[in-house]
């Protein structure tokens, strides 16, 4: 038996024992520790279980005031989390979860908990991916795998002038790393409007070796016309020219053919393993005046390997008079994802709350 090996379970190796042992942080368990479960006198659903006591749903949840920090887990490792399930009240995009692995004082994960699950427009939409699933009425999933040697310590920041509610989960376990794992990061960045002429950056300034596994993009459409021509690129090792770019927007994101539905003549969302267009909104004819569209590719097969350094762009391009491409200035948030040696570089400041605001 080995600790590590039975942990990426599939139906070929469900059979398969491990000595990794299984822990799981909630609000009925802060600690995660082994027994130390549904012992709460005191929490969001107390008042509810006035007459039945201890071990009855006292405190599934947590409140969060406005400008708090809370931590949701702050673990001792060797270990690796499995899965993370929370279901938030209040704005997505003005929650902000943060991730710092061993005794990193920087994050390797910095994003709107919205934009990290996949739902960046603060609305709810159905996602139904390997890597991340969104389930009525507002459950955020995530099965990227996140192994740690030292410590895992996440937090979630409300910057909203109301307070969140938050229920959540973390499913872990405690078992040895080997040395080749690398550590997870995910980085959010927007730009509004980008400016006439520039391609827009998702990710940029990676030091270190590994491999890029995702993007999410929340794309925002401020022209008239179709959106996707621009192709994405990836610099890799001191690349001057990328090493791998991509032929359309759609292509990327494995569609095809402005994602219209051919019948309805419509855009077509679909949500698959490895890729999908699972949101668009649509103008209603008053004062939500743009098309949005929330897009995933995870690169879970075909992971884009570096060994020192990582830039990744797109173009954001459509059509003008006389079939010439028009350079968009589109409202642009993604996040990447991916997995890297530590230590690694600082991220970019974060936006301040009226720059990440959805207007």
């Amino acid at each position: 038996m080995s600790g590590w090996n039975g942990l990426g379970l599939n139906l070929g190796n469900l059979s398969r024992l491990s000595n990794a042992r299984s822990r799981s942080i909630s609000p009925e368990n802060f600690s995660g520790e082994k027994g130390q479960g549904a012992l709460a006198t005191e929490g969001t659903g107390a008042n509810c279980a006035r007459d039945l006591g201890p071990g009855w749903k006292i405190s599934p949840s947590v409140r969060i005031e406005a400008g708090q920090t809370f931590t949701l887990a702050d673990i001792d490792g060797p270990g690796v989390i499995q899965q993370i399930w929370m279901t938030p009240t209040g704005n997505f995009r003005f929650s902000i979860l943060r991730i710092y692995w061993d005794d990193s004082e920087e994050p390797a994960v910095e994003c709107p908990i919205g934009d990290f699950f996949a739902c960046g427009w603060n609305r709810y939409a159905q996602v139904s991916s390997l890597a991340v699933c969104v389930n009525p009425g507002s459950a955020f999933n995530c099965y990227w795998s996140m192994p740690f040697r030292r410590k895992c310590r996440m937090t979630v920041t409300n910057i909203a002038d109301e307070a969140m509610v938050l229920y959540y989960q973390i499913n872990y376990a405690l078992t040895e790393v080997p040395e080749d794992e690398a550590y997870f990061h995910a980085q959010f960045r927007r730009t509004n409007p980008l400016p006439y002429g520039d391609v827009y950056t998702i990710l940029d300034g990676v030091q270190g070796q590994g491999h890029f596994v995702g993007t999410y993009m929340a794309w925002g459409v401020n022209n008239s016309g179709w959106w996707g021509e621009g192709e994405i690129k990836f610099y890799m090792d001191g690349d001057e020219h990328p090493t791998i770019c991509g032929t359309g927007t759609e292509d990327y994101f494995c569609g095809s053919y402005n994602f219209e539905n051919r019948d309805t003549k419509q855009y077509q969302e679909f949500t698959t393993p490895y890729a999908g267009l699972p949101q668009v909104i649509r103008p209603d004819g008053v004062y939500q005046s743009q098309t949005r569209f929330g897009l995933y590719r995870w690169h879970i097969t075909d992971p884009i390997r570096f060994e020192s350094d990582l830039r990744v762009t797109i173009q954001a391009l459509g059509w003008r008079a006389g079939g010439k491409y028009l350079p968009l200035q589109d409202d642009i948030a993604s996040v990447a994802y991916w997995y890297q040696t530590l230590p690694g570089a600082a991220f970019p400041a974060f936006p301040e709350r009226d720059y990440l605001e959805i207007i």
